[in-house]
């Protein structure tokens, strides 16, 4: 995690609000919830969450925890608690992003590519006890090399820029243009391996993610869409402990603008999301060229191979982290990670186990679960309060009644 302190910009552009904020030392009692810890221990009913300069001090039944003189009490009755959502593969274009993150319950994002120098002064500023939006990790630019000369150049770039993970596209995008070579990204897993930074691919053929995984990728940012993933395939991720991010709404935003889809009449949806790209994706004429789309109809089709891989790997002993792609238009911020969630479930994943894929294990992935994704003693407390169990119903992510990060209530 990256404690640097901030640069000017970012004190005034962050700068906490002073509504909900704590001051070194605040203790916060949240009471009378139910609390799903990110563990594999059964939900904690009528429970307590200590919170003392926005780190979690306890978490249990309030008949065996005393909550200090002196605490702030924050009465939950009835609510639901679960450790805030992790986006292992968004991108953040800018600051005010993080916001709109989590508004919907999203409270750290790891961005795989494109962040500009603000995004990169948002992260230094979260390690505070004061933060009341979305976490954010950064990969700066994706890279690009076609040699393996430019790959060790570009590599040195993103280290000078202390990003937290490197990016690279492996895909031809359905044919339409050349693929990087599998010598220039040895040359980028090398280099960045020798610099101690971990290798993030975009793909979609399963050839490529074979090879990917013999050259030493880390982290598997896309599903295989092009067949159904082998023993091969699973046996080479489960030996290497890399996990997969499958994005399934990737793909279905590829195609779903079609027509004017039905969560563009959901409040809840509207709250938030981005109002010009809601008045853009309805216009007749981009709607027009999306149900002309050639490629839109491929990645339908991809989609429905995504999800049955989804439910492979996972049954296969992979570890699923909760990614969506989010940031470029029309992929909504937040309400996509959440609709992310319910496809894991169509798919065929448990609630328990799509929760985990955004809370646990995605934090285990990205190597964050010293301080994040479950609600335990030592971690941030960043968590999401729903008005009933996604354990009962996956769309109940989407009752949101409150959130918080660092135990700061979010404004939404």
């Amino acid at each position: 995690m990256h404690v640097t302190r901030v640069a000017l910009f970012a004190s005034l552009v962050f700068a906490p609000q002073t509504v909900a904020a704590q001051s070194d030392q605040t203790t916060r009692a949240f009471t009378g919830l139910t609390v799903i810890d990110g563990t594999d221990r059964p939900p904690i009913r009528d429970a307590i969450i200590l919170v003392r300069n926005g780190r979690v001090v306890s978490v249990g039944p309030a008949r065996s925890l005393t909550i200090p003189a002196g605490a702030e009490r924050v009465a939950l009755d009835g609510k639901i608690a679960i450790p805030g959502l992790i986006n292992a593969h968004g991108h953040v274009n800018d600051p005010k992003d993080l916001r709109t993150f989590a508004a919907y319950g999203v409270t750290t994002v790891f961005s795989l590519g494109g962040e500009q120098p603000p995004v990169f002064a948002a992260r230094a500023d979260q390690n505070v006890p004061t933060l009341d939006r979305a976490r954010v990790f950064v990969s700066g630019p994706v890279l690009t090399p076609t040699t393996p000369d430019e790959a060790k150049v570009q590599v040195a770039g993103v280290k000078a820029q202390n990003v937290d993970i490197v990016k690279i596209r492996v895909d031809d995008n359905l044919g339409t243009v050349q693929k990087m070579t599998p010598d220039v990204y040895r040359a980028v897993i090398d280099e960045a391996h020798k610099h101690g930074l971990r290798v993030a691919s975009h793909l979609f053929y399963l050839a490529d993610a074979k090879s990917l995984l013999a050259a030493g990728a880390d982290f598997v940012a896309h599903s295989v869409r092009d067949t159904e993933v082998d023993a091969e395939l699973i046996s080479a991720l489960k030996s290497r402990g890399v996990c997969v991010s499958p994005t399934l709404m990737r793909e279905v935003s590829t195609f779903v603008y079609e027509s004017t889809p039905a969560f563009f009449s959901d409040p809840f949806f509207l709250a938030h999301a981005n109002a010009e790209w809601v008045r853009t994706l309805q216009e007749p004429v981009r709607q027009q060229a999306v149900r002309n789309s050639t490629s839109a109809q491929r990645y339908k089709a991809a989609l429905e191979v995504a999800k049955r891989n989804v439910k492979r790997l996972s049954a296969g002993g992979v570890t699923i982290a909760m990614g969506t792609d989010t940031g470029p238009t029309g992929r909504f911020q937040g309400f996509f990670e959440l609709m992310e969630l319910e496809l894991m479930v169509e798919s065929g994943l448990t609630p328990r186990q799509a929760i985990a894929s955004a809370t646990r294990d995605a934090a285990r992935c990205m190597k964050a679960d010293r301080d994040l994704g479950t609600l335990e003693p030592g971690k941030w407390a960043d968590f999401v309060v729903l008005d009933a169990s996604p354990l009962d119903d996956i769309r109940n992510v989407r009752r949101i009644s409150s959130v918080y990060i660092a135990g700061n209530k979010v404004q939404r």
